[in-house]
C-alpha cells in the first residue's frame, strides 16, 4: 500500500519536471528566435504568476462552474456524516461539504490545502451508493487533500493555460513582427514555430498524465484509510456501469472529477483524464489481501 503510493508520488514529480523543462525550452526558442534573452525571464515569471493566481483563486472557480452547493449536517446527515468521520480518522481539517444536483454520479475535492478543502457530490452518486461505498469515494477525495493532490492539479492548469497564451503570442509575433527575428536563421525559425504550435498540445499531455497518476495515488490512499478497498473497487463499478455526462460540462475541471464527467470521445487513452476504471479496479483489488 505505501510502497503504492510512494511509486504514484515520484511519477507525479518526474511529470511536473518534464512540464518545467517544457517552459523552459519554449522560452529559451523564443528568446533566440527574436534575439532578446529577457523574454526567458519574462516567460518563466508570467508563467509562475499565472499558477499563482490559480493556486488561490481555482478553488472557487470549480465550485462556481459545478453548481454545486454548500451544506450542513442537517441539510444532509449522511453524506456529512460520512465526511466528518473520515476527516476524524486522517486528522485532517473537516473541508466544506457541498452536493451538485446532477443525476450524473459523480464527486471531486478542490482547495489549496487541508485547511481551505472543499469536497462535493452529486445527487446521482448519493443515490446509488451503499454507505460503505459512499466511504470508500469519500476517502479517496479527501486522499486527494491529504496528498496536496489539488494544489498540484492547480499550479499545473495555470502553466498548462499559461504555456497556450504564451505560444499564441509567440506565433502573431512571428507573423506579423518585422524585427530582428526575419534575420535570423530560417532553419531555426521553422523549428522554434513548430515547437511552439506543439507546445501547448504537449503541455496538456502532460496535465492529463499527472491527473492519471494523482488518480492512482489517491485510490491507494482512500483504500488505506478505510482499510476496505473492496467498498471503493465496488464504487467505482457502479461508476462505469451507470456513469453519464455530467449537464453542466466543464473540460478545464474534467480532471478534478473521481470519473470522467465529459461526454465519451473517440479520444484515446493518452488524452483521457483518468485510468480506465478495470485497472483502478484491478489494482485495488490486489491491495485487499495486503494489509
Amino acid at each position: 500500500m505505501y510502497s503504492a503510493i510512494r511509486r504514484n508520488k515520484i511519477n507525479s514529480v518526474l511529470i511536473i519536471l518534464l512540464f518545467i523543462v517544457i517552459i523552459g525550452a519554449l522560452g529559451w526558442l523564443a528568446a533566440y528566435i527574436y534575439n532578446s534573452p529577457g523574454i526567458v525571464i519574462a516567460v518563466v515569471v508570467f508563467a509562475a504568476g499565472y499558477a499563482l493566481f490559480q493556486y488561490f483563486a481555482a478553488g472557487r472557480q470549480a465550485i462556481m462552474m459545478s453548481g454545486a452547493q454548500r451544506i450542513t449536517e442537517t441539510d444532509n446527515p449522511r453524506l456529512y456524516r460520512i465526511v466528518e468521520n473520515l476527516s476524524i480518522t486522517t486528522g485532517t481539517p473537516m473541508p466544506e461539504v457541498y452536493i451538485v444536483n446532477d443525476p450524473a454520479p459523480n464527486a471531486f475535492a478542490t482547495g489549496r490545502n487541508p485547511e481551505n478543502a472543499m469536497v462535493a457530490a452529486t445527487t446521482g452518486l448519493l443515490d446509488i451508493m451503499t454507505d460503505s461505498e459512499l466511504e470508500g469515494v469519500m476517502a479517496h477525495e479527501l486522499g486527494h487533500v491529504r496528498n496536496y493532490d489539488i494544489r498540484v492539479s492547480m499550479i499545473v492548469y495555470g502553466l498548462v493555460v499559461a504555456i497556450g497564451m504564451l505560444a499564441d503570442m509567440f506565433m502573431r509575433m512571428a507573423f506579423f513582427s518585422r524585427g530582428n527575428n526575419n534575420n535570423g536563421n530560417p532553419v531555426m525559425l521553422v523549428f522554434g514555430l513548430v515547437a511552439m504550435l506543439v507546445a501547448p498540445l504537449i503541455a496538456s499531455v502532460v496535465q492529463l498524465a499527472v491527473s492519471r497518476q494523482r488518480e492512482y495515488l489517491a485510490d491507494a490512499t482512500g483504500a488505506l484509510t478505510t482499510r476496505h478497498p473492496e467498498a471503493l473497487a465496488s464504487a467505482l463499478h457502479k461508476l462505469s456501469e451507470y456513469g453519464r455526462p455530467m449537464q453542466r460540462q466543464q473540460s478545464s475541471m474534467a480532471h478534478l472529477w473521481i470519473a470522467d464527467p465529459l461526454k465519451p470521445g473517440i479520444m484515446n487513452r493518452l488524452f483521457a483524464t483518468h485510468p480506465p476504471i478495470p485497472d483502478r479496479i484491478r489494482r485495488l483489488l490486489d491491495m485487499g489481501g495486503k494489509f
